[in-house]
């Protein structure tokens, strides 16, 4: 057995099709088949079971594919650290971050980390579902996790900093003229909100149901940029992290009262080489607060 017969089982589980995992792997399909059934016969064991809707994994082969990812994702790991130097770090780093956090921060950071090693490639990933974020975790096909804190964060992760939530309103809005807009004004206006199974999501409708507000959904979006935009224009409230809002629209931004803020975590892989460890390092060097544009009343 082979790491690259791994790596195209695992391919094919995820995309439930042969073709499919050719493509992603830039390889014909003849040899992806050919390497699957090589790992069968080697194995004994019939991996996947043909389905209408495609290829799954057999009970089998769900067992199997979980101790070969873990496999794929150490060696990956070694590689990396194995030619770790000084100054030199070659590998590859996979990175998720919860939608809407560290808008800012992470870029800075990344920037950073690619200036001390070139060589390095970064993938990023960014996730609007908590739940999908904690599934890649258990997955271990992540190296470092950018996220909000929530109930289901491991002990060890780390605290970076809280992100303040503002709200985006459209140009000429009323509630412009105040430095920080109390919810409560916010009373029978239109939300620009986000699919359901997003955090932030989440976070705009407790927000507003502890403060006694009921929602009137005009839109839902999947993107923070999204909507910002369409709130700029008029089409209703938004709620997103400060550090979401992009430059040239933070005059329709405004903190509000009650303040809102979520502390933003990383979690590193527990046996972290030296390309998570630095990237942590310079996350915590960058400056978790709200823009210093955004006016505020004490």
């Amino acid at each position: 057995m082979s790491l690259r017969q791994y790596e195209y089982a695992l391919a094919v589980a995820e995309h439930g099709s042969v073709t499919a995992a050719a493509e992603l792997l830039h390889v014909a399909q003849p040899s992806v088949s050919q390497q699957i059934r090589g790992l069968e016969r080697e194995l004994g064991v019939k991996l996947f079971a043909r389905t209408p809707t495609g290829l799954v994994p057999t009970v089998v082969g769900r067992a199997f594919l979980r101790e070969a990812e873990v496999a794929v994702s150490a060696s990956r790991r070694a590689r990396a650290t194995a030619r770790a130097g000084a100054d030199d770090l070659v590998g590859e780093l996979v990175v998720v971050v919860q939608m809407g956090f560290g808008t800012w921060q992470l870029p800075g950071a990344l920037g950073a980390l690619r200036r001390r090693f070139p060589r390095l490639e970064v993938t990023v990933f960014e996730e609007p579902s908590s739940a999908e974020m904690e599934r890649l975790g258990r997955r271990g096909v992540v190296d470092l996790a950018l996220m909000a804190k929530c109930d289901q964060s491991p002990a060890d992760a780390h605290h970076l900093g809280d992100e303040e939530f503002v709200v985006v309103l459209g140009a000429g809005h009323r509630l412009l003229a105040a430095d920080r807009v109390e919810l409560r004004d916010l009373e029978g206006e239109p939300w620009v909100r986000f699919d359901h199974d997003s955090a932030l999501d989440g976070v705009l409708l407790a927000v507003l149901r502890d403060n006694g507000l009921t929602p009137t959904t005009v839109a839902r979006v999947s993107q923070t940029a999204t909507a910002v935009r369409w709130a700029a224009h008029g089409l209703g409230a938004t709620l997103v992290p400060a550090s979401a809002v992009p430059r040239d629209q933070e005059h329709l931004a405004r903190p509000v009262f009650p303040a809102v803020s979520q502390p933003v975590i990383a979690v590193v892989r527990h046996d972290a080489g030296p390309a998570e460890t630095a990237l942590l390092e310079l996350l915590h060097q960058e400056t978790w607060s709200k823009s210093p544009s955004f006016s505020s009343v004490s």
